[in-house]
């Protein structure tokens, strides 16, 4: 009797050291909303950023104040005479007289101090003559949902220059893709779309190396999104969630060929296998930075770059280095 006993305790023990055991793999795993819709940024950047310089027509004739004043295309101007610039509209609100004032620029990433002298134009206004960019808007993809922020893009939104653009924030909208540029050896494609700017569906709080970040409204439904649990990419058969027609993301197979850590977000590499979205698209485009890549029923990563002169590969980020962000 106290053997048969000894064995029940025994096969009991088994029984809930399994069972527990698997409540605790799955209690460790992490899940999320999986992506693949577009959406339309438009983000705010801090500092005006100097896209072109132009004369200014005086009654004394053509003058160019950035100009002589050592102003490059690409410059980021900060501060006028000590106030904060971020727009045009600062610049317009600071500059008031043709006195010589202080200029804080940003080149390279090196701060520059320069004084600059503002031209009078003909309709009595006081100018730089210089061309401002203070916002920027695109198209991307939404990677992943958690709760109720969202992460997008793989990688950041960077300047000319190649920096990591320094943003105020921004906004986020659905938005339809109404067509694609094919890509070619040698040219990116590109997916084309027109903004839902009804309302924003999200604020942009975050630009960092590996992706744009930001809460959503509390208007937006994820009841037609699927959870998924994290994962590791590792060479072999995937598939990538991404919408190159309307607003729906749909599934295409794609490989994982390489398995490498070149950069932070250029983790791995892929190949498009799908014939549907080769013959659409070419393979990756722009605007499909962010679309989430799954293995195994797994989010394992995001799609960020295109490779230039082969568009059936590109890259793709860990969804652990966007995560951990």
């Amino acid at each position: 009797m106290k053997k048969k006993i000894s064995i029940v305790c025994l096969l009991m023990a088994i029984f809930l050291s399994l069972t527990f055991g698997f409540s605790s793999v799955n209690a460790d795993e992490r899940y999320v909303y999986l992506g693949g819709m577009p959406a339309g940024f438009s983000i705010s950047t801090k500092g005006a950023h100097v896209v072109g310089l132009c004369d200014v027509i005086t009654e004394q004739g053509l003058e160019s104040p950035a100009k002589d004043a050592g102003i490059q295309v690409g410059d980021v101007i900060l501060k006028i005479c000590n106030f904060e610039i971020n727009n045009a509209k600062d610049i317009e609100n600071t500059v008031i007289s043709n006195a010589v004032t202080d200029i804080i620029i940003k080149r390279d990433g090196e701060i520059l101090d320069k004084t600059i002298k503002p031209s009078k134009d003909l309709s009595g206004k006081f100018k730089l003559g210089v061309f401002i960019k203070d916002s920027i808007s695109g198209i991307g993809t939404i990677t992943y949902i958690d709760d109720n922020r969202f992460a997008s893009l793989g990688h950041a939104v960077i300047g000319d220059n190649g920096d990591v653009l320094s943003i105020l924030g921004g906004d986020l909208y659905n938005c339809n893709i109404t067509g694609v540029i094919k890509g070619e050896r040698g040219k990116a494609g590109e997916l084309r779309g027109v903004f839902l700017r009804d309302k924003p569906i999200a604020s942009i709080e975050k630009n960092l190396v590996c992706g744009v970040y930001g809460c959503l409204n509390g208007e937006y439904n994820l009841s037609g999104l699927e959870k998924i649990a994290i994962g590791d990419a590792k060479m072999g058969d995937a598939v990538i969630y991404t919408t190159i027609d309307g607003s729906k993301p749909i599934q295409y197979n794609i490989s994982i060929v390489k398995n490498e850590n070149y950069t932070e977000t250029k983790n791995f590499v892929i190949e498009v296998k799908d014939e549907k979205l080769l013959n659409t698209t070419g393979g990756i485009v722009q605007g499909m930075s962010g679309s989430p890549i799954v293995q195994d029923g797994k989010l394992v990563g995001a799609v960020t770059h295109v490779f230039i002169n082969d568009p059936t590969r590109g890259f793709g980020i860990s969804i652990n280095n966007m995560i951990n962000n």
